[in-house]
């Protein structure tokens, strides 16, 4: 399935190679790497660590998920948002079931989430350390928030707050880095969280994969809009002015001079969804 409009403008021609074409001279190799790479749980927890700030970019910036990622969960009576930030996810659970919680460790990401959905319950919390008791959501999801986690130590307590026959969505929105233009943008934006091509998550012994849908689709912006999406990343968030400067003055050489983007025309910024639904692997996890 493919999510495409209308553009102005080929950036793909621009930086020498066919949409989907796998490299071009002057770009670098697609990275080979499964997940993000931390060197120790420290440099996974910092990373995440980051996202304490800069909510209000976040829900300007970031895409929402496809329905078709949602519609692999099915109905739920509680759902829980691992990760939830500003609440990008949760707006799309509301309706779908009877209660549903969003979680995150971020205050920050939190005070957007109510002041957006203002009445949602939720809670600051980590997902290795849930305030729930057993058994009480039968539905979990986790957007572009998994690889910041303890796996294991995730796995069991999601395992423990659920019921027996509960399902738990991840899903990722991924820079689609087959196409050339956009792997050239990632590592100018420093897109630590860009996801090897048909990846597979670490998980827990209590969970096993049921089913898995991968798609591409893309996000219509502005070219200045590039600018904000950076300012969402976790490298962004944890740099100093000068390397934000630098940053920034790569980005607009990149765009305008290289590119030659025009900032008062939009262009579709390609994105692969990777979604996972997962249930328990027996009904005694």
């Amino acid at each position: 399935m493919h999510t495409h409009t209308d553009a102005s403008f080929s950036p793909a021609a621009a930086a020498g190679g066919s949409p989907h074409a796998p490299a071009v001279p002057g770009v670098p190799p697609v990275s080979k790497k499964d997940a993000p790479a931390f060197h120790s749980a420290e440099h996974r927890d910092a990373g995440a660590e980051a996202f304490r700030s800069g909510a209000r970019d976040y829900e300007d910036a970031r895409p929402g998920y496809l329905p078709a990622a949602l519609d692999l969960l099915g109905p739920f009576d509680s759902a829980l948002d691992v990760g939830c930030g500003t609440g990008k996810l949760t707006a799309d659970l509301l309706g779908r079931g009877q209660r549903v919680v969003g979680l995150d460790p971020s205050q920050n990401m939190l005070r957007e989430f109510s002041a957006g959905l203002p009445g949602v319950a939720c809670v600051r919390a980590r997902a290795e350390s849930l305030p729930f008791t057993g058994g009480a959501f039968d539905a979990v999801t986790c957007a572009q928030t998994w690889h910041w986690l303890d796996h294991e130590a995730a796995s069991r307590e999601l395992a423990r707050v659920t019921t027996p026959d509960a399902r738990v969505l991840l899903v990722w929105n991924t820079f689609d880095v087959l196409v050339p233009w956009v792997h050239r943008l990632s590592r100018i934006m420093h897109s630590g969280d860009t996801l090897k091509e048909g990846f597979v998550p670490n998980l827990g012994p209590q969970w096993r994969i049921e089913k898995t849908l991968r798609t591409r689709w893309e996000q219509r912006l502005y070219p200045q809009q590039l600018h904000d999406l950076t300012h969402t990343r976790s490298y962004w968030l944890r740099s100093n002015e000068k390397t934000r400067a630098r940053v920034t003055a790569n980005l607009d050489w990149y765009l305008y001079d290289h590119l030659q983007l025009d900032p008062r025309a939009q262009v579709g910024l390609p994105y692969r969804l990777d979604a996972f639904l997962l249930v328990k692997a027996s009904p005694a996890a």
